[in-house]
């Protein structure tokens, strides 16, 4: 039996990322690189999930790769991991308020400023491409603005204490959500009129699977894509962009896309129109895999119902 993707998560994450935020402080970038590479080598030769479910993804992606530079290799799976150590690393700096903004180019946050000076909430689209601790940066586009991190995982309130011990990070909000309820949707509908951003990733399956998932064509196979962020962002009744921050060299770039300036889904047609709006996301989704196919952290298999 396949196990769900909250059930894979890391062991000790909250401690563990405690100890790695201290040696990046301590020790720098460099240094950090060196003690992460060969830990990232032994998880990736002992976790026969995270490489089986690699090697699917880098299956689905390299023939939709002209250049032919991708492949799906236990090499390139490999090399999929230290991408992934990169990307915990650019985390450590998000968190710790050591990236400049002279490391950040940004795409499109015209938008995303003219939304905030005139004092507009928005829903913003994440996802598991890149690094969505890269709010930190986000917030920096003005002062006082809020934002707010939606986490289907346990550890919000631990991760939230871990942030503001090592940063001044009072404008990010880390919430829990892993069951949605009125009183949620009641506060973050509060959060929006005053104009704050509500970034959720929307990537991944939701916790309470059944019937609560849509199935859209994703890197060329149906792939399940939850219905709750799309649902909650039309309740909240707000603009709606995407977000995805890449590596690009020594950049990191953050791209912000605008998907909607309010999501409608009409009880006659509610289903139809829902299928089409994540086709919509999985598409854009696609876009930029392609364009970064070795950042995508999702180490688990996301094709697991047409595989079953």
């Amino acid at each position: 039996m396949k196990k769900h993707w909250f059930q894979l998560e890391e062991y000790g994450v909250v401690w563990g990322m405690k100890i790695l935020l201290k040696l990046y402080l301590l020790l720098g970038r460099q240094v950090l690189q060196i003690v992460l590479y060969p830990i990232v080598s032994y998880y990736w030769l002992i976790n026969k999930n995270g490489r089986t479910a690699s090697l699917q993804y880098l299956q689905r992606i390299s023939p939709l790769i002209s250049n032919g530079k991708v492949k799906s290799t236990l090499l390139t799976s490999y090399f999929h991991f230290i991408n992934f150590a990169n990307s915990l690393i650019d985390k450590l700096a998000a968190w710790s308020g050591s990236i400049s903004l002279d490391e950040v180019v940004y795409h499109n946050r015209e938008s995303i400023i003219n939304h905030i000076e005139k004092g507009q909430g928005l829903f913003v689209f994440g996802s598991h491409l890149g690094n969505l601790e890269v709010c930190q940066v986000i917030s920096s586009l003005r002062q006082n603005i809020k934002v707010n991190v939606l986490l289907h995982t346990k550890h919000a309130e631990k991760f939230n204490s871990l942030l503001q011990s090592y940063s001044n990070l009072d404008n990010i909000n880390l919430i829990q959500v892993t069951d949605m309820n009125a009183a949620t949707a009641m506060m973050l509908q509060d959060k929006i009129e005053v104009g704050e951003l509500i970034v959720v990733a929307v990537d991944r399956t939701p916790v309470a699977k059944k019937g609560r998932t849509v199935a859209v064509a994703f890197l060329d196979a149906p792939a399940q894509f939850p219905k709750g962020p799309f649902i909650l962002a039309s309740l909240l009744k707000c603009p709606v962009y995407t977000l995805f921050c890449l590596r690009e060299g020594n950049k990191l770039a953050i791209y912000f896309d605008h998907f909607s300036d309010g999501l409608n889904f009409p009880r006659k047609k509610r289903e139809q129109m829902l299928q089409q709006c994540v086709q919509n996301y999985a598409n854009i989704l696609q876009r930029y895999c392609l364009q970064a196919p070795l950042q995508w952290f999702n180490f688990y298999n996301f094709w697991q119902d047409l595989d079953e």
